[in-house]
């Protein structure tokens, strides 16, 4: 029995007709295999596809070219939400629901029988130290609460899969470690595979088992970067010589496809060909 959670060969993804003046080629021949149980982040230069990737093995976009599997399973363009959860950088919370009921919402989405919900929901906010504010609403709760909802979320329908895009890029640093901490501690204990999308290179070093390094636009692999951690890890790990040095060298791969993608804002014909 194969240990890969999600398979992602040869993915090319065009928006728009090829030779259209305003076609862009967002991915351009992406593979990764990704294993059960392991913290994947893409990092990468702003427009070079990390979303469009994600979005991708989330069954949100079908690839122009290419195919991505799911544990086995082909993902062409249709969602599956036995396998996978979204956490995304806005709340996606219900402001007139309670949080609660957001969770019941989800959950009965989900097909779990209405005599779960209680006890799922419950558990999953006691993991991110949330459990008080079951019955609050969304705007009753700071940036930083409602994004320790949306993790919860996550984890309570039960999926082994979990996607998030940026999700704490919206937060003050402090929060956002704290929060990289109950990521990991989460991650410890489920074994949830987790891909995971940021801008932030000590966030990455942080999280990841592996540092899929992008290039700028049109996006593919530049590298792969082993981080030999294990999880869950403590702030103390920033401490270390090796953090620094994993978060120096993914700085020096991206500096120069960092500088391309300032190169093709300032020239858009550039981005375009």
């Amino acid at each position: 029995m194969t240990d890969i959670a999600i398979s992602i060969r040869n993915v090319t993804q065009r928006f728009g007709g090829e030779g259209q003046a305003d076609a862009v080629l967002a991915l351009d021949d992406v593979s990764l295999d990704i294993r059960k149980g392991e913290f994947v982040c893409l990092l990468g230069p702003s427009g070079c596809g990390k979303s469009t990737l994600l979005n991708i093995v989330g069954g949100l976009f079908k690839p122009t070219t290419g195919t991505c599997t799911v544990e086995g399973r082909a993902v062409d363009g249709e969602p599956h939400p036995d396998k996978i959860a979204f956490v995304f950088q806005e709340s996606t919370l219900f402001p007139w629901y309670t949080v609660i009921e957001n969770f019941h919402i989800a959950l009965k989405f989900q097909g779990i029988p209405r005599s779960e919900w209680d006890d799922r929901a419950m558990a999953a906010l006691r993991a991110v130290g949330m459990a008080s504010f079951a019955r609050h609403y969304p705007e009753q709760l700071s940036v930083g609460m409602r994004q320790r909802v949306n993790m919860a979320r996550g984890i309570c329908v039960g999926t082994d899969i979990l996607l998030m895009d940026e999700p704490f890029a919206a937060l003050d640093e402090q929060t956002r470690m704290v929060l990289g901490e109950d990521l990991s501690q989460l991650l410890a204990a489920t074994q949830k595979t987790i891909v995971f999308v940021t801008h932030s290179l000590a966030e990455a070093v942080f999280l990841s088992d592996r540092i899929a390094v992008m290039t700028a636009r049109p996006g593919k692999i530049k590298t792969i970067i082993d981080v030999n951690e294990p999880h869950p890890r403590s702030p103390d790990f920033m401490l270390e010589p090796r953090f620094s040095e994993l978060r120096n060298e993914c700085y020096a791969l991206l500096r120069d496809e960092i500088r391309a993608t300032m190169a093709s804002q300032r020239d858009p014909q550039a981005a375009g060909s």
